[in-house]
């Protein structure tokens, strides 16, 4: 079974989302089956039918997400330090073209959210950055062609 990196935020919050599938979505949706059965017919009763597929939709989610949870490896980025680039950094990048800063934190695919300024470690800017230290550039492939930036921060929190 393969083992992938989360950071602790990461674990907590799929931790969480898997209690409200199991503690508030999944008895929601038994209610609403056993409301749609007293309603008679089920072969014409649309309202059954939605119920038993969000049923369904649920519970897929609730097997993935326990996968998820039981093959997580838990880093806590609070424990790392040093100026070098690795699972969990968070790094304060200089676009050596338009001098524009940009600040990542490295997470696992799971959590990566483009939003939130989190980027999955298998990501190109990632695997360019991992290893690297504050003051060494760095060459991105990205889709728009080639990216140079020079590490200014590497903070662990």
């Amino acid at each position: 079974m393969e083992k992938f990196p989360m950071t602790l935020a990461g674990y907590q919050k799929l931790e969480e989302d898997l209690k409200k599938l199991k503690n508030e979505e999944r008895p929601a949706v038994i209610q609403a089956i056993a409301e749609a059965r007293a309603h008679g017919d089920l072969s014409e009763n649309a309202e059954y039918h939605a119920a038993k597929e969000r049923q369904g939709w649920i519970e897929s989610q609730i097997l993935e997400l326990e996968d998820k949870y039981n093959r997580a490896e838990v880093i806590d980025v609070a424990k790392l330090d040093g100026d070098s680039v690795k699972f969990g950094a968070t790094v304060t990048l200089i676009d050596e073209d338009t001098e524009e800063e940009k600040v990542w934190q490295i997470v696992g695919d799971l959590e990566a959210d483009v939003k939130q300024r989190r980027i999955s470690i298998s990501s190109p800017i990632a695997r360019a950055l991992i290893g690297k230290s504050v003051g060494d550039s760095v060459e991105v492939q990205a889709p728009g062609g080639a990216r140079a930036y020079e590490i200014e921060k590497v903070v662990y929190k």
